[in-house]
């Protein structure tokens, strides 16, 4: 639905307001016609239920408003003294169409001073729980979120089983455009398995400014841009249409911004034809075969190394050598391999499909394959570039699904010949509407990244992970599942990372010491 949609239905919603609420606005001592006038009728309505004004905010939080509508229609009923459960109950089952019966069919006497303390015990539970969920939602949504690393695309930098919490505010808070949504769960609701949300309506994109733009070498939490699967990770092999806030959350480093040029050689990436510099935090991992004196290691040893992930030792294929195949490990890994002296010669392991299709952007000719890719533009905001029936295969599924169907308009662009057709004109040139990513797992050979499905645009951004608070190897016996030294530790910044989990501890500690002692005070005072 576009703003335009949006707006006229605002205005709806304005007026069956008014039409169910103005006999109540007029019981409260206000005028009649304050029930219709947008937003100002919100804050005449806080006062009515003697509720602070800045609750007006509330209701135009897409999701928290869900719940806000709730809290809203039983505070109203309670305003006038209808607070019996089948009240509640008859709000909340009707959506709020209750409120038409109190206020035709009721005499209305406003309780202005009423004590906002619920009468029962279940009253305060559930008034306690529904601010809690209001609270959670809206750190959840528009603050902070936690996620976990479910695979090892970005091992040895971040580990499977890293609990992190992801910073909205970095690259600014993205509205959900899926207004209608179960809240603090993604696509899925636990336990039942069913699907969580509404495809329909949603929300234009819409995007607070943030502390700063998506950087090359950040790690970014984005929404998968080709999920169509039931749940993540679990695919039916059915097609599933999933709005982009309800995609599979995915987590790469963004090794391309708006505007540059990218390839790929021999796996290192390459940007603007100089070689990509990334922090010392990254640790970019690639296949080897190496050749041996003979010696065999045991796999501590190869721990020992920083060698975890996939190696076989034996006679190499190609020379009847002894040797190892190493699946994953980084250049330090492997210098500190050949210190044992152990290594007679070492290769890194470069794949190639010989241009298969596979890889993006699926043209065959274009010759692209896992470690090597030619050079292409990453489009940004306001760019323009020609096109052309030998790079639109580039371009095609940005201008007919980023930057049409999910952006509420309809293209289709086909090719003609050696002439290129959007919605049936001919297109020679594109001016782009966002920007573009392209983000890869530092663990090359283990990860399904842009290689594979291409470019990441801005509206599927999610944030940036900013701290590791668990960790968990869940290759160990439960007792030893724990990675303490990960706990509390940063995901940016230079050197080894620090934990700060003891700190955190001595903090709590002392929070809980200043909150009991102010507490036994006055009860002293009492």
């Amino acid at each position: 639905m576009s703003w335009t949609g949006w707006f006229l239905l605002f205005i709806v919603l304005q007026i069956l307001h008014g039409v169910g609420t103005w006999k109540f606005y007029k019981a409260a001592g206000f005028k009649s016609w304050q029930a219709f006038i947008p937003i100002y009728n919100a804050v005449i309505l806080m006062k009515i239920i003697n509720r602070p004004v800045w609750w007006t905010v509330l209701l135009f939080l897409p999701v928290v408003n869900l719940i806000m509508f709730i809290v809203i229609w039983v505070e109203l009923l309670r305003s006038f003294g209808f607070n019996k459960a089948v009240d509640t109950t008859l709000a909340v089952l009707t959506g709020g169409l209750y409120l038409y019966y109190v206020n035709y069919t009721q005499p209305l006497t406003h309780k202005k001073d009423r004590s906002l303390k619920p009468r029962t015990a279940v009253g305060e539970w559930t008034s306690s729980i529904l601010f809690a969920i209001v609270a959670a939602t809206i750190v959840h949504t528009y603050v902070m979120q936690p996620f976990i690393i479910p695979t090892p695309s970005l091992e040895k930098t971040l580990l499977t089983g890293d609990f992190l919490f992801v910073s909205k505010f970095h690259y600014g808070p993205r509205f959900p455009m899926t207004p209608i949504v179960a809240p603090m769960v993604h696509d899925t609701i636990p336990v039942v398995g069913i699907k969580s949300y509404l495809d329909r309506p949603q929300l234009p994109y819409l995007r607070l400014p943030g502390l700063s733009k998506v950087k090359r070498s950040d790690i970014v939490v984005f929404n998968w841009p080709i999920d169509s699967v039931n749940a993540y990770p679990y695919n039916d092999g059915e097609y599933h249409y999933k709005p982009i806030d309800k995609k599979s959350n995915y987590v790469k480093r963004c090794v391309g911004v708006p505007g540059d040029t990218l390839s790929i050689i021999r796996g290192r990436v390459h940007i603007n034809g100089k070689p990509l510099e990334l922090p010392d935090r990254a640790k970019i991992q690639h296949s080897y075969v190496i050749e041996t004196k003979g010696r065999q290691y045991t796999e501590e040893q190869m721990r020992s190394y920083g060698i975890t992930d996939g190696f076989q030792q034996g006679l190499l294929v190609e020379t009847d050598k002894p040797g190892l195949s190493i699946k994953a490990a980084t250049e330090d890994a492997i210098a500190q391999l050949e210190a044992d002296g152990n290594v007679v010669s070492k290769e890194q392991v470069v794949f190639s499909d010989g241009g298969s299709q596979r890889y993006f952007p699926y043209d065959g000719m274009v010759a692209n394959d896992y470690d090597n890719f030619s050079p292409f533009l990453i489009p940004a905001e306001g760019m323009t570039t020609p096109i052309s029936y030998k790079n639109i295969d580039y371009y095609k599924r940005i201008i007919e699904v980023y930057e049409g169907t999910e952006m509420e308009i309809s293209n289709t662009v086909e090719i003609s010949g050696n002439k290129v057709y959007l919605n049936g004109k001919p297109l020679t040139e594109y001016t782009f509407l966002q920007d573009y990513y392209w983000l890869m797992g530092d663990n090359r050979h283990n990860s399904e990244d842009s290689r594979i499905w291409g470019y990441v645009p801005e509206s599927h951004v999610v944030g940036k992970p900013v701290f590791v608070w668990m960790s968990l190897d869940q290759t160990k016996p439960f007792f030893q599942m724990v990675r303490w030294d990960r706990l509390f530790t940063t995901v940016h910044g230079s050197g080894q990372p620090i934990s700060y989990f003891v700190y955190f501890v001595v903090v709590l500690i002392a929070y809980f010491a200043v909150r009991k002692i102010l507490k036994i005070r006055k009860a002293k005072k009492q």
